[in-house]
This record gives structure tokens, sequence and C-alpha cells, in this order.
């Protein structure tokens, strides 16, 4: 048995890996989006994107789009339609913002989404906005990115907005994965990266684990490539549904915590 599950899991990674470099390929063709602006608050869950500023960045990837957009908005609207459709949520599945992490509008919005933080530099603003926004309920989904240099940057930024916070290897067992879906298991869950080993990490609250779940970290891994292209059929179907059954739980576990 054990060498037909590692004989699938290859599969599985190679056909993710081809997935990625077609999903970069149509990418490129497809322009750049242009940034929708910002709804009023309603009661309504809206996906609130984060955005930041590189100092010197001219652009990335095939778009020249900013890392913080990776994968908008197209991610951002079919999670809040999948949400929409699973759950008794009430959502805006046509409208997502995107916040700073200085703007006061951001503490209206319990759940936020931040990719790419090998690039993140926040300025003292936005690291005393950040700060706040945990510590008074807000829960921050971390995603899209890979590799020692992405983790370097991302873990000395954190300590400049929590010096004593530290990252928690999550195992399948926290609530967070049975919050909606029941994940039985977070070791097969297939990254659109090749070769690497996707990780999940937890900050929480006074660094207990017993306590709520501030922060959430896909490392290696990008969970909002497959919510992005799960309409175009890119990615195997299951793997897409793994990843919406990540971002329904996290979402589920952000408003009941």
């Amino acid at each position: 048995m054990k060498p037909r599950i590692a004989m699938l899991s290859a599969l599985l990674l190679a056909a993710a890996t081809l997935s990625v470099l077609e999903a970069q390929r149509r990418d490129r063709s497809r322009g750049s989006e242009e940034i929708a602006e910002n709804v009023a608050y309603d009661g309504r869950w809206t996906f609130a994107r984060i955005r930041f500023q590189m100092a010197g960045f001219g652009g990335f990837g095939g778009r020249g789009e900013p890392p913080w957009m990776h994968d908008y908005p197209a991610s951002d609207r079919h999670l809040a339609k999948i949400v929409g459709e699973l759950t008794a949520i009430p959502v805006r599945p046509e409208s997502h913002n995107v916040f700073a992490l200085d703007d006061p509008e951001l503490f209206k919005f319990p759940f936020a989404y931040l990719c790419e933080p090998g690039f993140w530099v926040p300025n003292e603003a936005e690291v005393a906005g950040l700060r706040a926004y945990l510590q008074k309920g807000g829960f921050m989904i971390v995603d899209d990115f890979r590799g020692d240099r992405d983790w370097y940057n991302f873990e000395s930024q954190m300590r400049k907005v929590l010096p004593e916070g530290r990252f928690v290897p999550l195992t399948a067992e926290h609530p967070i994965f049975d919050s909606f879906y029941r994940i039985e298991s977070l070791e097969n869950f297939v990254p659109p990266y090749g070769g690497l080993q996707p990780m999940f990490y937890g900050l929480f609250e006074g660094n207990d684990p017993a306590k709520r779940l501030l922060m959430i970290v896909n490392f290696n891994n990008d969970i909002g490539d497959y919510w992005e292209w799960s309409d175009q059929g890119v990615f195997p179907i299951d793997l897409s549904n793994e990843a919406y059954k990540l971002g329904v739980n996290y979402l589920i576990y952000a408003l009941s915590r």
C-alpha cells in the first residue's frame, strides 16, 4: 500500500508542477488587472487582501504586478463564491477589498490575506497596524511563499510586529482543520510548487497553543493559486477542492473564535 501511495503522491506532484507552468503561461497572456475600489462594510463577509510597498520595486511576474497582488482578483472572488454556496455566511462574492495594514478600515474585516511575504517590508505604521489588528481579534492567512530567503524575511518582519511571537508547527489535530471540513492529514497536501514539503505554522495569542490562533502560515505553499485557477481546469480538481477546504475552514475559525 505504501509504495502505491508514494507513487500517487509523485504523480500528483508532477501533474501540479506541469499545471503551474500552464497557469504561468496563461497568466502572462491575461494582462494586468486593475485594483477595484473598496466597498464599505455592510455586515456581509468580504475578502480583505493586504497590500504593501517595496522600495525600488518595478514589477514582478509576467503581468508586472506587485507580489501582494498575485492571484488577484480571481482567487478572492472564487473563495467568496464557495463560502456563499457551502455555508450560511452572508458574502459579497463579486466584491473584494485591498487594504494597507495601517488603514483603520481594515479593523471592520476580521479575516485578512497576505501573500508573498518574502517581499514584505512594512513601515512603522504598518507594523503597529498589524499588531493592533491581531491583538484586537483579527485573523490573518499568510500564503504563497517558499524557501529560506522568503521565510527569513517574513520571520524578521514579524519580530517587529510581535517580538515575543513564536511560530508553532501545526498538525491536523488543531481545531482549525476541523472547523467545517474534517481534514485528516496535512502531509499529503500537494503544493503547486514542485519539490517542496508544505508546512503549516500558527501564531497564537500569548504563544499558547490552547488560546486563539492569530495567524496561519501556509509555507512552501500557495492555496490562492488553486483558488484562482479552479474554473480553468489548470489543476486537478481534487487539489483545488483541498485548497478550498482549507480556505473555508480558515474563515469559519476566524469568525467563530
